[in-house]
This record gives C-alpha cells, structure tokens and sequence, in this order.
C-alpha cells in the first residue's frame, strides 16, 4: 500500500459496489456531490491505477469501468477492493519507482546506490531520477510494511524481498496454506490483509505454474465487503490510540447527503461542504459484526464522547499527543458510559424483558442456543418447556432492537412497553404491504 490518501477513491468505490453500476454518470455525480466532469476524471484516474497494478492494458481501450474492474461474485475482494489498496492513490512516477526496486530485488539483494543505479536505467525519460534520501525513503517504507528485509552485516545495508515462506514450503504445503487462508479471510471480519494475504498466495501458485482454482473447494460471498474499504484508516487510528495523539479529519455524518470530499487547489472553484472538521482524541474502535460497520469512539473538547461511523472519515490526520493521565481518564469515562452498551450506544440504561419461544419438533433448542451465543452479559430468568424470559440492562433501545426483531416469532419483547410497541407499529406496517392485492396478476 502507498502512503498518500486517498479518501475520494474510497468513496467513489463505495458508491460504485453499493449501487452496482444502476445510476448513470449524471446520477453517480449529483448523488456524490461532484460534477460530471470530476467523476470523468476519476474513472481515469482509477483506470490509471489498475493498469499499473496488473501492468497489462485492457484489450479495448474504450472498455467500460466495470468491465476494466471486473467483479467475480464468489471473490468478494478480488478485484474490485484489492486493486486500491495495492495502489492506494500513487504518484505515477512513485507507482514506477516502487516497481522497479521490487523487480530489482527480486533477482538478488541490493544496496540503496544499487538501486539508484537501477532505476536510472529503467525509469522512463518523463519521470525525474530519484536521489538517494528518496530511495532510502522508499526502502523504509516498504520495510516497515514487511515487503522487504534489511540483510545482516554492515554498510553498506543490503535489502532483499521477503518471500522465505514461499519458497521453503512444498506445492502441497502452499496448497494447504492458500485453503487456510481462504478459508479465514471469507468467513471471518473481514481484513485488507487477508485479502491481500490470499491473493499473494494466489500469485505465488501462479509462479510454480500451478492452477489456484485447484486450491479453491468452496466459494464464498461476503455481503458486507464493500465496507472492507472502511479499513483504510483503522491503522491509523489504531496509531493514533498507541501514541496518545489527537485526530483531525472531515467527518461527513451517514445522514449527509454528500460523502464525497476532494481539497480544492483553485479558488475560483471552491463550494461549501457538508463535512465537519472534527478535532478528536481517539479512545476505541469498536467493530459492528451484524452490519459490518466500523465506528470510532473519541473525546472532543466541545462535545465530550463522541462516536463517528468510518466510513465518514475522509482527510484523517495525526496531531499533538496528549498526557498519558489525560488519556486514561477519559478512556475510563468512555468505558464507564458503554458498560451497558449493546454496541456504542451511550443512552440512559434500559431494562429489557422478552420471551423467547423454542422450536417446535427440533432435534436441537437452535432459538435458545443463539441467545446464549449472542446475548452478551443478558441472563436467562426463568424457563419452561415451551419458552424461556431473558432480561438485559443496555444503554437505550435502539441497538438491541434489530436482534430481537432478527427472531421474528420466536421472540416477544414484554418490557418496556414503548419497545414492545415500536415492535408491534413496525410489524403491522409490514403486514399492511401484503393485506392488498399484488401488483403482477401471475404471482
């Protein structure tokens, strides 16, 4: 992955997996909040980045966006989410500087002058040549990130790729290790590196001429991938939570309208956005396994605790650290205030009260199974054969509320009554879509 941002991929991204292709470019623009003119460009740009990526040029130039990113239903990050973070917004002349060096390095171990050599002579006329404090900028960050090693001895420092494992396992081994893989990054949260971990091994396959699709017994879709783009910055929140340092970024809220957000250079053209600067000392972040959403949970000196959704994160960056007893008491004041929280929710505790029927005719109490399994700190008060009470304390209602509904008959919620009645609203509206006649004769 490239170091520069690249919040406005991200968000095109999102639109474009969420919505597969429905809307037209006018459509893609307006709801993003650019114009048309700007969505042309960024179709261009991430062709550019694809190109580069899987250095081969499409057969038809003219191809259309979804086909030059063509999407494989049962991959869910392959290649649509993989191409990005493997370019993650380069330079051009970067994306061909880090090429080079890796090629270089994949022969034999190289010194920093070495390398310098080597892109003197391969990097095209138009790029300029880099000096040696970029090249050794470059080989630290592609060290830091465990794409390459600094060998043992003295200087000058030599650097090879990391592929040891690759190479010292079998075919039958690196057979066993794809599945393995494949198996974890599609069924557990999702993560960029497992992905990305999965397709190295697909690759290294591939170089011993050995079929993948042989080492893929199962086919698998995540419904939630395309929030696997929300990862772009949870390494650097993480970052920011181990050094105690604060976090600037433009928030934009999932109600907004508009999610997309460039930094205009030219004046002339600057508009109003709908984004907040948001100042934050980072506290948690928590992971929504239901929803697939990733959410931040921080400290702000105007508001107090304050939960942020991800995906509306766009221009994070690191600011000023703070003292280490600031931070621990005001992570003890966010643990104090989610004690009770099904997820985040930081409203006044509520005590909830349902009744949960058991299967009829089942070999197994699967109803009964899956509230032990996620009904978090609730108990079991009181049962018999035919149902069983489970009570709660949690910080307002509105995070519990899409679980209990998930049981359908099988749970009846008695306490309190204003969620049993949002409950039952909720459900006569449902029923009222079916008490008219349908709308096609041949159902």
């Amino acid at each position: 992955m490239a170091k520069e941002s690249f919040d406005k991929e991200i968000q095109f991204l999102r639109m474009l997996v969420l919505t597969s292709g429905a809307y037209s470019r006018q459509q893609f623009a307006q709801r993003l909040g650019i114009s048309v003119h700007t969505f042309d460009k960024t179709i261009r740009r991430l062709k550019e980045i694809a190109h580069t990526v899987y250095q081969q040029l499409p057969h038809d130039q003219g191809q259309e966006f979804a086909e030059t990113l063509r999407f494989n239903y049962y991959e869910s990050a392959d290649p649509m989410l993989l191409f990005l973070f493997r370019a993650k917004s380069l330079k051009e002349s970067e994306s061909y500087r880090l090429s080079v060096i890796l090629a270089a390095l994949q022969e034999q171990a190289k010194t920093a002058m070495e390398l310098i050599d080597a892109c003197s002579s391969q990097l095209p006329e138009e790029y300029p040549l880099p000096d040696e404090k970029t090249i050794r900028s470059d080989l630290k960050y592609l060290e830091d990130i465990g794409v390459i090693r600094k060998m043992k001895g003295g200087r000058p420092y030599r650097y090879s790729m990391r592929h040891d494992i690759v190479n010292e396992l079998t075919d039958d081994e690196l057979i066993d290790l794809y599945d393995f893989v494949d198996v974890m990054a599609n069924t557990q949260v999702p993560s960029v590196q497992g992905y990305i971990l999965r397709d190295n091994l697909k690759q290294a396959l591939k170089l011993k001429e050995m079929d993948a699709s042989m080492a893929e017994p199962f086919l698998y879709k995540y419904h939630y991938y395309s929030r696997i783009l929300d990862e772009a910055h949870l390494y650097t929140l993480l970052q920011a939570i181990r050094e105690r340092r604060k976090l600037s970024f433009l928030y934009f809220s999932p109600k907004a309208r508009k999610k997309y957000a460039s930094q205009n250079t030219n004046p002339l053209f600057q508009r109003e956005t709908q984004g907040k600067q948001e100042s934050v000392l980072p506290l948690k972040v928590v992971y929504d396994h239901q929803y697939g959403r990733w959410y931040l949970l921080g400290h702000t000196s105007r508001l107090g605790l304050m939960k942020y959704r991800m995906e509306g994160l766009t221009q994070v960056q690191a600011g000023e650290a703070v003292p280490e007893e600031l931070f621990t008491r005001k992570l003890q004041e966010l643990e104090e205030r989610t004690r009770h929280s099904w997820l985040v929710d930081t409203g006044h505790p509520v005590r909830v009260r349902a009744r949960f029927y058991n299967p009829e005719g089942a070999r197994t109490n699967f109803i009964k199974e899956r509230v032990l399994l996620q009904g978090q700190w609730g108990r079991i008060v009181e049962e018999n054969n035919d149902s069983f009470l489970y009570e709660i304390t949690v910080n307002g209602m509105m995070e519990i509320k899409p679980w209990l509904r998930s049981f359908g008959s099988s749970c009846e919620v008695l306490k309190p009554l204003k969620l049993r009645q949002e409950l039952i609203d909720e459900w006569k509206e449902i029923q009222s879509y079916y008490d008219d006649e349908p709308v096609r004769e041949d159902f």
